[in-house]
């Protein structure tokens, strides 16, 4: 079972920042997961919020800024994130907006990064197919806090590897399900111990945490 740090280590650091992912890595993660949105000047930016306002001293709109004012208020860049973890985990890019969907699919490629350390996943399923028409080999993960079913069938559409549900979604029968048509579960954000044993009885591939010393 994967050991998948939530926006780094986010129960340990400031989330989606270098110092979080570093804190993931050094907990011995097998995979990091962060968020996409693009900064004023379209280069993916590593931060959750369509805004600055709850995660740094400034506030405004992550589209109003470039990315070089962003880093500089301790906001990285993707890049920045691939050349920290420099294949030292997988990576799950969550892309929080289709606009980024595009420049995400550049930076792997002008980076030659090796694919098989990616896994994108988002809510916004018209993201996911774009990704599946620009790529056909990168993995996918499909999120979803509501409905598996639907995710079970856009999965199968769009030759994703993984789905990635919230945690109370799951139960023996639904995992089974999934399992047999052959997608892997990688369940979101179990932090209490009680979770983390419940979810792990439950044979899922992955869990995605804020603390993954607790795995």
């Amino acid at each position: 079972m994967l050991k998948i740090g939530h926006r780094g280590a986010k129960g340990h650091a400031a989330e989606n920042t270098l110092a979080s992912f570093q804190k993931a890595i050094a907990l011995g993660v097998d995979m990091i997961e962060l968020d996409v949105q693009l900064s004023l000047d379209k280069v993916p930016i590593v931060i959750h919020d369509e805004t600055i306002d709850r995660t740094t001293s400034s506030v405004g709109l992550v589209t109003d800024y470039s990315a070089k004012e962003l880093q500089k208020l301790g906001i990285p860049t993707l890049r920045d994130v691939f050349e920290q973890v420099d294949n030292r985990c997988e990576i799950n890019v969550e892309i929080k907006t289709f606009s980024a969907t595009q420049a995400v699919l550049d930076l792997i490629d002008k980076n030659k990064i090796d694919k098989t350390k990616i896994l994108i996943s988002s809510f916004d399923w018209n993201a996911l197919q774009e990704v599946r028409f620009r790529d056909e080999e990168i993995r996918i993960g499909v999120l979803t806090e509501t409905d598996l079913d639907l995710a079970l069938a856009f999965a199968k559409f769009i030759k994703a590897e993984a789905i990635h549900p919230y945690f109370h979604l799951l139960t023996a029968e639904n995992v089974l399900k999934i399992k047999e048509k052959g997608f892997k579960i990688f369940p979101w954000t179990i932090n209490e111990p009680e979770d983390i044993t419940f979810v792990t009885s439950l044979n899922v591939d992955g869990i995605i945490t804020d603390f993954p010393e607790r795995l």
